[in-house]
Formats: C-alpha cells, structure tokens, sequence
C-alpha cells in the first residue's frame, strides 16, 4: 500500500487544503480531518512497525468522497496523516507512556481514548501492538500542536463563524469512515454526542436520505463523535454532526483505493448536505419571520 509523505510544512503552508471560500456560500461547512495522507520523515523515522500498520489509522480515501459531494460549500481537509496527530482529540489526551510532555500539560485527560492507545498522538493500533519505538520529546508534540493542529481548528471555527454571521446559523458535518461493522451491522453512524452538538431536526433530515438510499445506519452507535463537535459546536446557531460511511461503500475489493461506489456513496452525501441546508435556511427563515412579528 503506497503512502505519501514530505517534509513537515512551514508556516506558509497550512497542514490542510481549503475548498471554497472563506465567506460560506452555505450555511452548511464540511470537514475531513482523518484522511490525511501525509507521513512526514519524522513519523517514518520513528515507526517501529510498517507503515501500512500505521495508514489503518486513516478514514482511507474518505475525502474523495466528500471532494465528489461538494459544490459550493467550504471544507476543510487535513493533509496530516492521523498517525502523526489526531485532531479529534483534545490537545490534553496526551498519553504519557509516548509523551514526555504529557504529565506536563495542563490538567492531562487520562480519558477512556488515551488509556486504549488513542491519544492525541496514537500509541498502538489492535492487531499490530505499538507504534513507536521511542517516546516523543515535550517539544516535539508541542511543535506538532501549533503546526499541524490549531490551524485546522481555528480555521474551522472561523470558518463556521462566517458561516453563523451570514447566514445566522451553522452546520458542521464531520465527515468520516469506520471499518465494516459486521453483518446486520449500520453502514452510516451519524453522531451528534447524544444530542448535544445539534439540534435533532438535522440528525433527523439526513436519516431521511439515509432510508432513501436503503443504507442501514445507526444514531450514535457505536460512534457518537468526539473533540470536533464539542470544541465547535454552539448550542442553538451551531450544530455539528458526525458522518461515519462503512468503508466497504466506497473503497474497492483490498480497501486500497476508491472503487466502484465511490460515487453512489458521494450521492449519498450530496442528499445529506442539501437536506440539511434545506433545514437550515428554513431555520433561518423562521427566526426572521419572528424578528419581524
């Protein structure tokens, strides 16, 4: 399995790329921050499996998808591989057993995440045991934090921001994918925290496209979203939702590279966004007739 990688990027260069503008043309904004193909020499260097241990670790090709479900909205993608930083964590579920600066960080997060080997930076991954053959310095994980992490979400939140100013409301849809779940199993998760990063008529608009497309799906399980929706979510005029597509929609036969369904998954995705713009614009309308009366 190849696997791109480079040098870590100046700071010229943000460790993502932006599609659409910075002014929303929709109130409904994307992001996929676990498809990062990016392994600079420093995780190569220090890996102590092979590298295709490492790249389970991606929503594997996931972004070409939404790339194929995008029209007008802004998204975000996270060039970062997530085996170097996962920006689905908190920058405090740092795991001292690989992070010399973890006991050091401010009210460390010793979360059910960072105990199974999923921290801020992924420890060890089933079915290939640890990742690391050192432990990384405090200054190490700090200069990944400030480069490769808090760009992304504060991009994100401004992003989500102009979204709110323009249209008065805002919808996140965090997109991602999971392994097959097994026969009977949902083939979509749609996550909203158990309904606290958004109001449940979004979950609900997206389920409906869901059942359209004869997808068997679940509501929070096993996934229910993580630091993404509750760092950007804000209740009432900012929702975030959780996207998890089973990768055998869309990947081909070896889960390599994009197949077959590639694109019916991407339709898939393009009914959720405008069922959801749907919502928000009449959300939109309703507050203004209010304002109004």
């Amino acid at each position: 399995m190849a696997a791109s990688h480079s040098p870590a990027a100046g700071p010229l260069r943000p460790p993502f790329d932006r599609f659409g503008d910075a002014t929303p043309a929709s109130p409904v904004v994307l992001s996929v921050p676990h498809a990062g193909r990016d392994y600079p020499d420093a995780l190569l260097a220090a890996l102590r499996v092979p590298l295709v241990a490492a790249t389970v670790l991606e929503d594997r090709y996931v972004d070409a998808v939404a790339l194929l479900a995008r029209e007008r909205e802004t998204m975000l993608v996270q060039r970062r591989a997530r085996a170097w930083i996962d920006l689905n964590r908190s920058e405090q579920e740092r795991d001292p057993a690989i992070d010399e600066g973890a006991r050091a960080a401010a009210a460390p997060i010793a979360s059910a995440k960072v105990r199974g080997g999923l921290g801020l930076i992924p420890r060890r991954i089933a079915g290939a045991g640890e990742l690391w053959r050192r432990r990384f310095s405090a200054s190490e994980v700090t200069a990944r934090i400030a480069e490769d992490y808090r760009p992304y979400h504060a991009a994100l939140a401004d992003t989500l921001q102009a979204a709110r100013a323009r249209f008065g409301i805002a919808v996140l849809l965090d997109v991602h994918s999971m392994p097959n779940l097994g026969p009977g199993g949902p083939q979509i998760v749609l996550g909203d925290r158990f309904g606290r990063s958004a109001d449940t008529r979004f979950v609900t608009v997206i389920e409906r496209t869901v059942r359209a497309a004869a997808i068997p799906y679940a509501r929070n399980t096993p996934y229910a979203g993580a630091h993404i929706l509750d760092m950007h979510a804000r209740g009432g005029v900012i929702h975030a939702i959780q996207i998890e597509f089973d990768r055998t929609l869309y990947l081909d036969p070896a889960g390599d590279l994009p197949g077959d369904g590639v694109r019916a998954t991407a339709r898939v995705l393009r009914a959720m966004i405008d069922a959801v713009e749907v919502e928000a614009m009449g959300a939109r309308s309703l507050s203004h007739q209010i304002a109004a009366e």
